[in-house]
C-alpha cells in the first residue's frame, strides 16, 4: 500500500493526542503509509507538539504552511506527499478512520481516479450533526448536484481519496478556505475523471473547537461554484 494521508491542522492542541493514537493504529494496518501534517499558522502549541512527537518517525512529515489558509495547506500537502494516492483527513476525527482502508482498497484495485465518500447515501452513518447545519448542508449539496448534473451528493466533506497524479494537474488550487473541499471533487467530475461513490460514517467532533464558520465561508463557496461551473462550460466548448 502506498498512501499519503494529508492532515491540515490549525490550533488542534486539544485534539492531537486522541488523533495520533488513532493514526498509529492505522499505521499498523498499512505498510507504506505516511502522515503529512500541514500546520496552518497555529498559535496554541500545535506545531511544537507535532515537532516533538514526529522526531525519529520517518513516516510523519511536518510542514509549515507558506500562505495562511486551508486551501494553501492542502496544496502544500499534495506537493510534499510522496505516495501514489492521497487521502485528505481532518484532524478532528469526524470521519471514521476505518473508511481510509475501504477507500484505498477500492481505488487501488479499480481503474479509477478518486473515491468520493458520502454521508448521505444508503449504509452511510451520521451522528451528532446539528439540525440547522444539516439542513443547510443538504440544501446546498443537492443544489450543487443539480447544477452540475451529478450523481454525487456530498461535495463539502473533506474526506476523500485521489490519485496524486490527478491532483497535481489541479494545481494551483484557487480556493482559500473550506471551499477547497468543493473545488477538488468538482474538478474530478467536470474534467471527466473516473470515480466511485461509497457510504462513509461521520460524527461531530468530540474534542476542541470547529474551525468552520458558515458566515465567513459562504461567499467563498459561491466563488468556487462559479469558477468550476464556468470551467465546465469552457471545457464543453473545447470538446465541441
Amino acid at each position: 500500500m502506498t498512501l499519503s494521508l494529508i492532515i491540515p491542522v490549525h490550533n488542534e492542541i486539544d485534539q492531537l493526542d486522541y488523533t495520533l493514537k488513532k493514526l498509529i493504529k492505522l499505521k499498523t494496518k498499512i505498510n507504506q503509509l505516511e502522515f503529512v501534517f500541514i500546520d496552518d499558522f497555529s498559535t496554541d502549541g500545535t506545531f511544537k507538539f507535532l515537532k516533538k512527537y514526529s522526531k525519529n518517525k520517518k513516516f510523519i512529515k511536518l510542514i509549515r504552511n507558506k500562505k495562511k489558509g486551508l486551501g494553501s495547506a492542502i496544496q502544500e500537502g499534495i506537493k510534499k506527499s510522496k505516495f501514489d494516492y492521497v487521502c485528505i483527513f481532518m484532524c478532528d476525527m469526524s470521519d471514521d478512520i476505518k473508511d481510509v482502508i475501504k477507500y484505498y482498497k477500492l481505488i487501488s484495485k479499480q481503474n479509477i481516479d478518486a473515491v468520493l465518500g458520502s454521508r448521505f447515501i444508503y449504509k452511510s452513518k451520521v451522528k451528532n450533526y446539528p439540525l440547522i447545519k444539516l439542513l443547510i448542508n443538504r440544501i446546498a449539496n443537492n443544489l450543487i448536484k443539480i447544477i452540475f448534473l451529478s450523481k454525487y451528493n456530498d461535495f463539502t466533506n473533506a474526506f476523500k481519496i485521489y490519485d496524486r497524479k490527478v491532483l497535481l494537474k489541479f494545481l494551483p488550487i484557487v480556493s482559500e478556505s473550506f471551499n477547497v473541499f468543493l473545488e477538488l471533487p468538482l474538478k474530478i467530475i467536470t474534467r471527466g475523471y473516473k470515480y466511485e461513490i461509497i457510504p462513509i460514517s461521520w460524527s461531530g467532533r468530540m474534542h476542541g473547537n470547529s474551525k468552520f464558520n458558515m458566515h465567513e465561508t459562504g461567499s467563498m463557496y459561491i466563488f468556487t461554484l462559479l469558477y468550476c461551473f464556468f470551467e465546465k462550460i469552457l471545457l464543453n466548448k473545447k470538446v465541441r
